[in-house]
């Protein structure tokens, strides 16, 4: 039996339809800051030369990316093959969110034109850190494309150039491993160089680990909502067997997380700033830390664990934990000095928004004309 299915239907649906006016309106904003300058549509300044397109469609966007990653690390490296199912899902939605990653920094830069420059060997300079987020993140994308053509293959019947890929492509799942890694740990080593302009309930030597860590708690719980949510619209079987044994294995990641996080605040004498820092940065500091201790509890327990409804939400919880901390370490405790001041302009969040329209519409597309979501003929119910 065919491990993955195509969903078929049609393809231009109400939420295809108000997707796509979304998608609309940020290509008409996006025309005018190609045109104008960033100036015509964000409100970024020297203090803050960036906002929430690098900090949600790039430092976020490729954490929720991280489907693919985990589960590879799961499946390739730990061997375990009953889980091959969900890779293709989970690899569609870590193509999408690291594509529009890379299109977003392609539209933040301010000489836009010039990009082509990370990838010139008389231009680079290995020692910046943001070199190796770019090329990393560019080189990755490259990888995952990769990783996902045998789809494309499937719907074309290309029986024999399916074979030679599938022959191969234990390099990129290898390299796809790496690159993650490499750039998820150090877009946390980006904010150490902030020094003190980032608060110390953020501020630690210990970045790039926390980041990867949350990164990947990210990744298996996008892979669990993603499923669910698929399954509950789209009216197919729940992978509720192999969704409950990723939620236990996510309970002790975040297990690990929380001990790294806490211990670094205790170890550094920083639970002071609980009480003293600023009232936005405590607010932040316990939403954020809450919504990954709470899950974690809950997911120690069958119950929780084996119901559809419990699960899901759980799911939601960790990835808005792992977002809501990249928010604070990039935006929230970040303080440039006296006199600066950001918040988004409607222009910037409404391109956010059509930039998630985007991606809905090519994931729709994708599991209706593509052999994508796992060929389950019967649902498990708990």
């Amino acid at each position: 039996m065919n491990e993955h299915r195509t969903l078929g239907g049609k393809i231009i649906t109400r939420p295809f339809i108000i997707m796509a006016f979304l998608a609309g309106i940020a290509v008409f904003l996006l025309i005018k800051r190609f045109i104008f300058g960033l100036e015509s549509v964000t409100n970024l300044s020297d203090g803050y030369p960036w906002g929430i397109w690098i900090v949600y469609d790039v430092v976020v966007g490729t954490a929720i990316g991280c489907g693919g990653y985990v589960m590879a690390i799961l499946v390739y490296i730990f061997n375990r093959g009953k889980y091959h199912p969900l890779v293709r899902s989970a690899l569609l939605s870590s193509v999408f969110g690291y594509t529009t990653a890379g299109f977003s920094i392609f539209i933040d830069v301010g000489r836009y034109w010039q990009i082509y420059n990370i990838f010139l060997p008389s231009h680079v300079n290995l020692n910046s850190i943001m070199f190796e987020v770019a090329f990393c993140v560019a080189a990755y994308i490259l990888v995952l494309w990769i990783e996902f053509f045998p789809a494309f293959l499937e719907k074309f019947n290309k029986t024999k150039a399916l074979l030679i890929l599938n022959k191969t492509l234990f390099i990129f799942i290898a390299i796809g491993v790496l690159l993650p890694t490499m750039h998820q740990s150090t877009l946390g080593s980006l904010m150490i160089i902030a020094g003190n302009k980032l608060s110390p309930l953020w501020q630690t030597g210990w970045l790039p680990v926390l980041f990867l860590i949350s990164a990947i708690l990210m990744g298996y719980a996008m892979v669990i909502f993603e499923s669910l949510y698929s399954s509950a619209v789209l009216k197919i079987p729940y992978e509720m067997p192999a969704l409950s044994k990723i939620g236990k294995l996510v309970a002790w990641v975040a297990v690990v997380y929380i001990i790294l996080r806490f211990s670094e605040i205790i170890l550094n004498g920083k639970l002071v700033l609980l009480f003293t820092d600023g009232w936005l940065n405590r607010i932040m500091f316990v939403i954020e830390n809450l919504l990954f201790i709470v899950p974690a509890i809950l997911l120690f327990s069958k119950k929780h664990r084996r119901s559809t409804k419990s699960l899901f939400f759980i799911a939601i919880a960790l990835v808005f934990a792992g977002a809501i901390y990249r928010f604070n370490a990039y935006l929230v405790g970040f303080n440039p000095g006296i006199g600066w001041h950001y918040w988004p302009s409607a222009s910037e969040i409404l391109i956010t928004i059509g930039i998630i329209a985007m991606e809905i519409i090519a994931y729709l597309v994708f599991i209706k004309k593509l052999s994508v979501l796992p060929n389950i003929k019967h649902s498990t119910t708990f």
